[in-house]
């Protein structure tokens, strides 16, 4: 049962389930991207600086982990515009961007906005935080369908459900933080994250549903703006 949950959790944390990825280090994109606002080279500099500074927070937190930050390219051209923050086999912390995700960037600002914000998910341990979620919600479910009587296949979906449940629960709250942290990140590698957060008027709204994966967009650039006021920084 608890490999069910972990294979559960795993594909709820995944960003990107569309196609296998094709990665390759940013070091090393250099396609073409004329007739894109940001060139590849624009990619690997802001790639740099903000993994300098993701790396610098990060390593102030008391919590032990890697701060060696590894940023990727999916060069697969099926891969729709999107980013997203993994580890390795070594839990050494991945930002991915697929192709797609570079090519709709306006700007270097919001670039470096989106790349802190993933950065941000692993100097706060958002994916160790919403493990323990999933894993203390799959408990209570599953104890609680056990003590209902429940076979072992109703057990095993209550566990599935709480899993479910339990990373939805913070989710909202975690890209909150993400974005705070993100716009800190995203100003000390020299960027401008209010520059950068003009990416969330091109993106489509979520809304404030239930158990939703995000924030409403109107949220995410409220706490963007209250954080660039306390870093001196004005529209």
């Amino acid at each position: 049962m608890h490999r069910v949950i972990f294979l559960l959790f795993f594909l709820l944390l995944a960003a990107c389930e569309t196609d296998i990825l094709r990665v390759v280090p940013a070091d090393e994109w250099d396609q073409p991207t004329s007739g894109t606002p940001v060139s590849a080279a624009t990619f690997r500099d802001v790639s740099r600086a903000i993994g300098s500074e993701a790396r610098t927070q990060c390593l102030r937190e008391t919590r032990k982990q890697n701060c060696d930050f590894r940023v990727m390219v999916d060069v697969n051209p099926r891969a729709p515009a999107n980013a997203f923050q993994t580890l390795d086999e070594n839990n050494q912390p991945v930002i991915i961007f697929t192709r797609s995700m570079i090519r709709s960037a306006q700007n270097k600002d919001e670039l470096a906005f989106v790349m802190g914000h993933e950065a941000a998910h692993h100097v706060l341990g958002h994916i160790a935080r919403q493990s323990k979620n999933a894993s203390d919600a799959a408990t209570k479910f599953g104890d609680q369908e056990r003590q209902r009587g429940g076979s072992d296949a109703e057990i095993e979906e209550a566990q599935k459900l709480g899993a479910k449940v339990g990373v939805q629960a913070y989710v909202k709250d975690f890209e909150l933080e993400a974005d705070e942290l993100g716009t800190i990140i995203t100003h000390n590698a020299g960027y401008n994250p209010l520059i950068g957060a003009k990416f969330f008027d091109r993106i489509p709204d979520p809304g404030d549903k239930f158990l939703g994966s995000h924030p409403p967009n109107a949220q995410r650039v409220q706490r963007v703006l209250e954080t660039s006021r306390k870093l001196g920084l004005t529209q």
